[in-house]
């Protein structure tokens, strides 16, 4: 069993920037495939960036270019560097773990809410 604790989010102005932790416990997150998810009010749950075991990122079109995700397995954390945000980033953001080749999103933090605004 994972746990996952995010940290990191909080309200910044556009253009900003904002750096999210996650911290797993409970089992090596080096097993696992790590995303960063994210839902926004009345909108579904979509996957920002993820980074496989071997250290491979990918991310959705809008966040290519300001958004990156790493992983330190030596500290069981994966982190989500934002910069020049947005108010269409405004959401509450998902740290999972899983087996992405398999479609398997098996663990979920609880979330961070991120706001940008003026």
């Amino acid at each position: 069993q994972v746990q996952l604790v995010e940290s990191g989010g909080g309200l910044v102005q556009p253009g900003g920037s904002l750096r999210l932790s996650c911290v797993g416990s409970g089992s090596a997150l080096s097993l696992y495939d790590m995303g960063w998810f994210r839902q926004a009010p009345g909108k579904q749950r979509e996957l920002v960036a993820a980074i496989t075991r071997g250290g491979k990122a990918t991310y959705r079109a809008s966040v290519e270019g300001r958004f990156t995700i790493s992983r330190d397995n030596a500290k069981n954390t994966a982190y989500l560097q934002m910069n020049s945000l947005n108010v269409e980033d405004t959401a509450v953001y998902y740290c999972n773990a899983g087996d992405y080749g398999s479609l398997e999103y098996e663990y979920w933090g609880q979330g961070t809410q991120v706001t940008v605004s003026l």
